[in-house]
C-alpha cells in the first residue's frame, strides 16, 4: 500500500508490514516514537489525507474549537502529532464507533500524554505501533542475511564479511538511525551538531511540555549526560543522581527523586527506553537482579550528550563496547517487534550477566551476548551463554532456541561451542 501522500525517497521500514496489518484490523492506528524517527513519513505511506497539527497554530486552535471538523477527509486520515491537540482524541474515537470500519485514522505522537483517560480510552478502537530510529538493516548498512526470526529455527547460519570495521560501526552508532541523517549521508560533524540541538530542545522545552511540569533545562542536560555515561549499565537513580554533580560549575547533584521525575518525562517522550530484567525460574540459589539496563532511544544520543565523535569513541574501548551494546539492543528491538518478541537482559547474584534475551510469543527464547569482536571476547561470551543455559530451569522456561554472539564485524559462523556468531552488519528481521 502506498498513498498519494508518499514522500519521494522514502526508505522502507520494518514496521511497514505491521502498519498494514494494524490498519486492516483496527479503526485507528497510533504510531508512537521519539521525534524525528520517521513516524510522519511512514504514516504518509498509508494515509489518503492529512492534518499536520504541529505545522500551524491555527490547526491546533481549530482542534480546541471544533475538533471534529479536523477529522473530515479521505481515509485513512493522518492526524500528525495528535498530542498537541488532545481534544481531538474523543471525537476521533466516536468517529471510529460511528463508521465501524477499519483503517479510518492514523495518528502519530512524539509524546505520551499524562491523562490516563486520554491514553487508555482507545481500547478496541486504537492499535499502537512503536517506531524507533532506523536499524542498520533499514539504513542499508546491514545486508540482513541472518534474520532474527530465522535464528529461532534450527540450522546452521553463516554470513560473509561485510567489510565494515569497528570505526565504521562506531560512525553508524554516532550518526544514529535518524532518517534525515541517513538519507542525506550526514557527516559525523553534522550529525553531532544536529543531535546536540535535538537534545537541547528536549531539555529546554519538550521535557516540560510533555506533562506541563516545569523542569530545570540544565538539570535535564546533566541527567542526559549521566545517562550517556551509564548507557547499557544498571545504574540506579542514586548513581545517576550522584553522577550529575558538575565540578566545573560547582553545581550540586540533581536529587534522586528529581532524577526519577526527569526519567519518567523522558520515557514519555520515548527518549529513554530501558531494558527490563528477565526473571525466569533458575536452578541456582543465586538471587535474580531486577534492575533495568539504561538505554536512550538511539546510541547516537549518548554520543551527542557527551560531545563524542566516532574517533573519540573508538579510542575509549570500554565506552565503545557500551555504545555498541546499545546499538544492538536498538536493532534487536526493531527486528523482534516484527514477530511480537520481547527483549530483556539477565543478571543474577553470582555475577552471571547476559546482554539480551529475545523471547518469542510462543515461549521460545534466544540468549545474546554483545561483543565488539576478538577471539578472547567471543570465547568469554560463549562461556557465559553456556553458564546461562545450565542455570535456566528448562522444565519451566524451555531450552534456548539458540545462543548468539553479536559482533561489530567479521564473518558470521557457527562456533565449535554450539553458539552462532552474527555481525551486526548481517542482522535483519
Amino acid at each position: 500500500m502506498s498513498s498519494g501522500l508518499s514522500p519521494p525517497g522514502y526508505l522502507p521500514r520494518v514496521v511497514d508490514r505491521e502498519m498494514r496489518a494494524a490498519l486492516a484490523a483496527s479503526p485507528a492506528v497510533l504510531i508512537e516514537g521519539p521525534r524525528a524517527c520517521g513516524k510522519t513519513w511512514t504514516a504518509r505511506q498509508f494515509a489518503a489525507s492529512e492534518q499536520l497539527l504541529d505545522a500551524t497554530v491555527s490547526a491546533r486552535l481549530a482542534a480546541n474549537v471544533d475538533s471534529a471538523a479536523l477529522l473530515d477527509g479521505a481515509s485513512p486520515r493522518l492526524l500528525d502529532e495528535w498530542q498537541l491537540a488532545p481534544d481531538i482524541w474523543n471525537p476521533m474515537r466516536r468517529a471510529c464507533d460511528d463508521r465501524a470500519l477499519p483503517g479510518q485514522f492514523i495518528l502519530t505522537g512524539s509524546a505520551d500524554p499524562p491523562d490516563d483517560i486520554t491514553r487508555h480510552s482507545g481500547a478496541g478502537r486504537v492499535l499502537r505501533v512503536r517506531m524507533r530510529p532506523m536499524s542498520l538493516f533499514e539504513s542499508g548498512e546491514s545486508d540482513g542475511s541472518v534474520s532474527l526470526t530465522g535464528l529461532f529455527a534450527p540450522g546452521r547460519r553463516s554470513a560473509a564479511d561485510s567489510g565494515h570495521r569497528l570505526g565504521d560501526v562506531m560512525a553508524m552508532a554516532c550518526r544514529g538511525g535518524w532518517p534525515n541523517l541517513v538519507r542525506t549521508r550526514a557527516s559525523g560533524e553534522t550529525a553531532l551538531r544536529v543531535l546536540r540541538g535535538y537534545l537541547n530542545e528536549i531539555s529546554r522545552t519538550d521535557v516540560s511540555r510533555v506533562d506541563g511540569v516545569a523542569r530545570n533545562p540544565e538539570g535535564v542536560r546533566r541527567l542526559l549526560r549521566s545517562l550517556a555515561r551509564n548507557t547499557a549499565t544498571e545504574a540506579s537513580f542514586a548513581t545517576l543522581a550522584a553522577d550529575t554533580a558538575d565540578a566545573s560549575s560547582e553545581a550540586g547533584a540533581v536529587h534522586r527523586r528529581t532524577v526519577a521525575s526527569y526519567i519518567a518525562a523522558l520515557e514519555r517522550l520515548f527518549v529513554v527506553e530501558d531494558l527490563p530484567a528477565w526473571k525466569p525460574r533458575i536452578t541456582s540459589r543465586a538471587p535474580l537482579r531486577g534492575t533495568p539496563k539504561r538505554h536512550l532511544a538511539d546510541p547516537s544520543l549518548a554520543a551527542a550528550a557527551l560531545g563524542a565523535t566516532s574517533d573519540a569513541v573508538v579510542a575509549d574501548l570500554k565506552f565503545a563496547g557500551l555504545l555498541f551494546e546499545s546499538l544492538v539492543v536498538r536493532d534487536l528491538r526493531i527486528h523482534g517487534q516484527a514477530s511480537g518478541c520481547e527483549l530483556s537482559h539477565y543478571r543474577d547474584g553470582d555475577g552471571l550477566e547476559v546482554d539480551a534475551i529475545v523471547r518469542h510469543p510462543d515461549g521460545r527464547w534466544i540468549a545474546v551476548e554483545v561483543k565488539l569482536g576478538g577471539e578472547a571476547a567471543i570465547e568469554q561470551a560463549v562461556r557465559n551463554l553456556h553458564r546461562l543455559r545450565c542455570r535456566i530451569d528448562a522444565d519451566h522456561a524451555g531450552a534456548p532456541a539458540r545462543l548468539v554472539v553479536i559482533t561489530a564485524g567479521g564473518h558470521g559462523y557457527e562456533h565449535p561451542g554450539g553458539v552462532t556468531v552474527v555481525p551486526i552488519t548481517n542482522l535483519g528481521t
